[in-house]
Parts: C-alpha cells; structure tokens; sequence
C-alpha cells in the first residue's frame, strides 16, 4: 500500500476529481461518497483518472489524436513508477500521491486495453473480451484496493469481472448506437449465459470477503448493484439492447447504505 500522508486532505485537486467523476460516472461517484472520507481521497483520483481515459477514445475521431490522448497517461504512469516528478495536473498530481509502481503498472495494462476503444473492430475472439473486462474493470478496483490495503488480488478480479460485464451490458446501446459491435455472440442464450458466468465469478469473490482488508472494501463499493442487474441480463437479456438494465432508484440508494454500513460488498 502507497502512503497517502497529506493525500487524506481533501485538497482542491481531489475536489476537481470529485466533481469530475461526479459528472462522468456517477455510480462510482456514489460509491465513493458512501466509503470514509480518508477512503474518498484515494479514490477520487484513481476514478478521475479512469473518467479521462475511458473519455478520450470518444472525444475525437481521429484515432492518432487519441492515441496521443492515451500516451499522455501513460507517460504519467511511467514518471510515477519510475519515481520520477509528475507532470503538474488535478488528476495526474494527486494520482501520483496514492499509487505506486504497483498501482501503475495495473492502471497502464487499463490503458492498453482501452486502445480497442478508439477502433470499430470486433473483438477478435472470446478470450479477447474477457481480458478486455478484467483489464478496465478488475485493474481499477484492484489499483484502488491495494492503495487502501491488503486485498487478495484473484479475488478482486472475479469481482472485477463481474462488475466490468454488468457496466457492459449497460453500455451496450450507446456502443451499438456509435456503430460497434460489443458482444462476438449477441444471442439472448449467449448473453444470459455472460451473465451467468460474470454471477458464478461474483459468488466466488464473496465467498472469500475475509481476504480484503478492512481498509480495502471501499474499492469494492461499486459492486452494489453487480447482483440484480445480473440476474436481470440472465433472466431478462433483451433488457439490454433497449437500456432497461437498471435497478429501482429507491432500492439502488438501500442497497448501497447497507453494503456501506455492513462492508459486506
């Protein structure tokens, strides 16, 4: 684990990425804000810098441009792992001061895979895919968890996996929307068998709870609605293509409360 030191103020530049996750991801804004405050510092600018580089496949067209976008990222990643100054900005400042070369490296590979973003090819296979969901997802809850303590990181990748494919399924109409081709086999069959299978993963991550430290949980926050909109795509899958993968507003907030209050993610 990276020692935040001063990291646990909620500086101005923890605030900007705040609001920027506010704007841009709003279930892991609300995540956040049910974790401690000393959580939330960490957090912020581990989730900031997911926003820009989810974002920056999308903001242009021209794929050199976003390239160049990813780079820039990668370049911080590189002055952060090597112990080097970071270059001066509200997300890569703070980001610097809660991750290490560890954390880097997990977020780097994050990068990598975000490449498939900025072209229109399918998935050149199913294994494709699954590396694709455990590096955007499982990588940034594990960077995140191992900046707040202990955590087994198998377990954070099963867990990873299934939060990563329930915010794929929600995604699906605005990728087909963009003219991509999101999933290699769209069958209702094929789809609730996914879903099946990100579940089956999901049970095996809570079974073994007892290795994220108590600390470390917070990352795991996100998982609040893993569950239900699972079972919904299993038992429901052609929900997905039409956006109606959601939960019931009043029991989504529940439903977080308790995961906060409990820590049983």
């Amino acid at each position: 684990m990276r020692s935040t030191g001063s990291s646990c103020v909620l500086t101005n530049d923890i605030i900007a990425c705040a609001d920027l996750v506010r704007r841009a991801d709003p279930p892991r804004f609300q995540a956040a804000m049910a974790a401690p405050v000393a959580a939330r510092a960490v957090l912020f600018p581990i989730y900031a810098f997911n926003v820009e580089v989810a974002r920056a496949p999308w903001v242009t067209r021209d794929p050199m441009i976003a390239e160049m976008r990813l780079q820039w990222w990668r370049d911080v990643l590189s002055e952060i792992a090597e112990g080097r100054a970071v270059r001066r900005h509200e997300v890569a400042t703070p980001l610097a001061r809660v991750v290490g070369a560890e954390g880097a490296a997990l977020l780097d590979a994050l990068i990598e895979a975000r490449r498939w973003d900025i072209y229109r090819d399918p998935f050149a296979d199913q294994a494709a895919f699954l590396r694709y969901i455990e590096a955007t997802s499982a990588n940034l809850i594990l960077a995140a968890a191992q900046a707040l303590g202990p955590a087994d990181a198998d377990v954070i990748r099963d867990a990873g996996y299934a939060l990563g494919l329930a915010n794929w399924f929600r995604a699906i109409p605005a990728l087909q929307a963009a003219g991509r081709r999101p999933l290699l086999d769209d069958r209702p069959e094929a789809v609730a068998q996914l879903a099946s299978e990100g579940l089956r993963r999901l049970v095996i991550a809570r079974a073994r709870r007892e290795t994220i430290s108590t600390g470390a949980r917070a990352a795991l926050l996100p998982l609040w609605e893993t569950g239900p909109l699972l079972r919904l795509a299993r038992r429901a899958p052609q929900t997905i293509p039409t956006g109606a993968l959601t939960m019931v507003p009043i029991r989504s907030r529940m439903t977080l409360i308790l995961r906060a209050a409990t820590g049983l993610w």
